[in-house]
């Protein structure tokens, strides 16, 4: 078992990638705070945990209200009494529109879940992670945080915004022997994309090169670099966003 024992929050853990994240770090013995705002669905994932090597503890929160923030972290101290892994998964996506078209609604909506969110739940467990002298945070950031034209400028400028995050924290906390590292997703097959309404010209110029690579990823292959980046494999990887693209931003 690569996470025997070891205590993880998993933000956006109702469905795709968190949620798989959530059951692979149960099935490698982790001890896992699954953290969405759909406590049902969470619900659901506890009981598909059942009878794995590890176990999962669901927690209704929002990851745009420090408030829910410290909640996740008070109830993994009340349960295990630390916090060994962090994994900012939880985020939205905009409508893939350039500049002079977003809303204020928009980017201060996108700023919250992919920005804030992340940076709230770092600087709550960094102090745990400190007194333990060790700990492990994972930002699932996206492709759209290395280019400058795979999403809009509102998800471009979040997702740029939690790369710089992850790489301070990494170069700061490095000596602590606290480690932060990124994974950044192309296309995969989630609820992110689903039900969305887009900018026509936007979304058409952002999925330009998309047939020259491998096509959309699946949930467990972003989770397999999460099981990896969390276990002591990954020892020496610091500061360090690893692309998951099938070969998208090669093109």
């Amino acid at each position: 078992m690569r996470l025997k024992d070891r205590v993880a929050i998993v933000t956006g853990a109702s469905s795709g990638i968190g949620r798989e994240i959530a059951m692979q770090y149960a099935k490698e013995g982790a001890k896992v705070i699954a953290v969405a705002r759909r406590l049902e669905r969470l619900q659901e994932l506890v009981r598909d945990a059942e009878g794995l090597l590890g176990e999962i503890i669901a927690v209704r929160g929002d990851v745009s209200s420090l408030e829910d923030i410290k909640n996740m972290h008070q109830k993994a101290l009340d349960a295990y009494g630390r916090v060994d892994i962090l994994v900012n998964n939880a985020g939205i996506l905009d409508e893939f529109a350039p500049v002079a078209d977003v809303s204020d609604e928009m980017w201060e909506k996108i700023m919250k879940v992919n920005l804030n969110g992340p940076f709230y739940a770092i600087r709550e467990v960094i102090p745990t992670m400190l007194k333990q002298e060790k700990g492990c945070i994972i930002n699932v950031s996206s492709i759209g945080g290395l280019c400058g034209y795979k999403a809009g400028a509102a998800y471009t400028s979040s997702k740029h915004g939690l790369e710089g995050l992850s790489k301070n924290t990494a170069f700061y906390y490095g000596n602590k022997n606290i480690r932060c590292n990124s994974i950044c997703p192309g296309g995969v097959q989630t609820e992110i994309t689903q039900n969305g309404t887009f900018h026509e010209e936007g979304y058409k110029r952002a999925m330009s090169g998309t047939s020259n690579c491998m096509g959309t990823g699946m949930p467990d292959q972003i989770a397999n670099i999460a099981v990896f980046l969390a276990s002591d494999e990954s020892s020496l990887v610091n500061g360090v966003a690893i692309t998951a693209d099938g070969g998208w931003t090669a093109y």
